[in-house]
């Protein structure tokens, strides 16, 4: 399934920029980075939750928010890219 994740974190402080580091680091392991606090990220849904979970546990309810838009298995023909850097197809193939 694919999500695309979104945060707006507080860096008003030095706690609100460690949160941002670490919602950015936990995006990273398991998603694209689209924008600069935007991911996709095309997991089960298993991989997701915990995934979810864990970026709950590390923001701040109070002052942060965190969006997630459930694109589902036919996102390709929902999601439309103008302009530079296009994103990785994370369903071709991985040439190293």
């Amino acid at each position: 399934m694919m999500v695309l994740i979104s945060y707006d974190v507080a860096t008003g402080d030095k706690d609100g920029q460690r949160r941002l580091r670490c919602i950015a680091k936990e995006c990273q392991n398991h998603a694209q980075r689209v924008q600069n606090s935007v991911f996709e990220a095309n997991l089960d849904y298993g991989t997701f939750l915990k995934m979810k979970s864990r970026l709950l546990a590390i923001m701040d309810k109070e002052k942060d928010s965190l969006r997630f838009y459930y694109l589902g298995n036919n996102w390709k023909h929902r999601v439309e890219h103008i302009g530079a850097k296009p994103g990785m197809d994370m369903e071709g193939p991985l040439i190293f």
